[in-house]
């Protein structure tokens, strides 16, 4: 399991997903990642798409995390039970928004989430005795740090044990920084490297984006686990513009 690779210490690569096609997903995991994040924040796909996006994941034993549109109750509860791995929440920026995470990501006692056995996520059938404990132990709960604030608050926000992957969103915050998409800049690199040591630190695993073989290797080497290799529709754009450049 995922989870349980992260939390040993392990490294994890993957991508964002924004094209809503299940084949493209299973394309990717047939190509060997390990996880997908299927992006319903930015991608146009609803959460019936979304659940064939996490099909097509696990049709090649790869993970499905769906990165929900906001802090939501109703979001989070639909992505959880579609049967997804887990999710991550975009903008958290503070210890309410992280404690909100946590409370509608689990069963109780952790949490508020709402209990239907029968849909994906329960296997359609009654639940056995454990089934919310087993639930809440499995699945992955992450979050997006992503302006100035949440990272001079980053200890605070991520001291719950029911958190596993704080992922820094570097785009956002290179425009938080005035930096617009210059996330090479220094300042944005320096701030990458403060975070990671805090989210090591604190037992979790640290996430970020790379757009190149270069940036894997100098972001592993930086202790973050759980690595985002570009973006789908820009693998496509990068490759198909690569080979129009070399025949015109």
């Amino acid at each position: 399991m995922l989870k349980e690779e992260l939390k040993n210490g392990g490294f994890a690569i993957g991508t964002w997903c924004d094209i809503p096609s299940p084949a493209v997903v299973n394309i990717l995991a047939k190509a060997g990642l390990d996880f997908v994040i299927i992006d319903m924040e930015h991608g146009p796909m609803d959460f019936k798409v979304a659940q064939e996006m996490a099909f097509a994941a696990e049709a090649e034993g790869k993970e499905a995390i769906i990165r929900v549109p906001r802090l939501d109750e109703s979001d989070i509860l639909r992505a959880l039970d579609l049967g997804a791995s887990g999710i991550i929440v975009p903008h958290i920026e503070s210890v309410e928004d992280r404690e909100n995470v946590v409370k509608f990501s689990k069963y109780p006692p952790a949490g508020i989430r709402g209990f239907n056995p029968y849909v994906r996520c329960g296997g359609y059938k009654k639940p056995e005795k454990d089934y919310c404990e087993v639930r809440n132990k499995e699945s992955i709960v992450g979050i997006m740090l992503e302006g100035k604030q949440a990272l001079n608050d980053l200890d605070k926000i991520i001291d719950d044990p029911n958190i596993d992957v704080v992922y820094i969103g570097t785009y956002d915050l290179s425009v938080a920084l005035g930096l617009n998409g210059e996330v090479d800049h220094p300042q944005v690199i320096s701030r990458l490297e403060d975070a990671v040591i805090k989210i090591r630190k604190a037992g979790k695993a640290a996430g970020c984006m790379i757009n190149d073989s270069a940036g894997l290797k100098r972001f592993k080497e930086l202790g973050i686990q759980f690595i985002c290799y570009k973006v789908d529709t820009a693998m496509v754009y990068d490759a198909v513009s690569g080979i129009v450049r070399e025949l015109k």
